[in-house]
């Protein structure tokens, strides 16, 4: 049982090695773009939900 744990964590060390690391001016820039882009999405749901419920306002009165 525990030389399965201890393979398994070697095993996921072998792995972590190879893994492509972001550097932090990549994920910076990458937060920014989530940033901005949720941001304008935002915006946009909540222009369309106004224009949306005062024709609809206008529809059932």
């Amino acid at each position: 049982m525990i030389g399965k744990v201890q393979n398994f964590f070697s095993e996921v060390a072998v792995e972590l090695k190879k893994v492509s690391w972001s550097t932090r001016q990549e994920l910076l820039d990458s937060t920014w773009v989530i940033l901005i882009s949720s941001a304008i999405l935002g915006v946009f749901i909540a222009i369309t939900d106004f224009v949306l419920s005062k024709l609809v306002g206008l529809i059932i009165h």
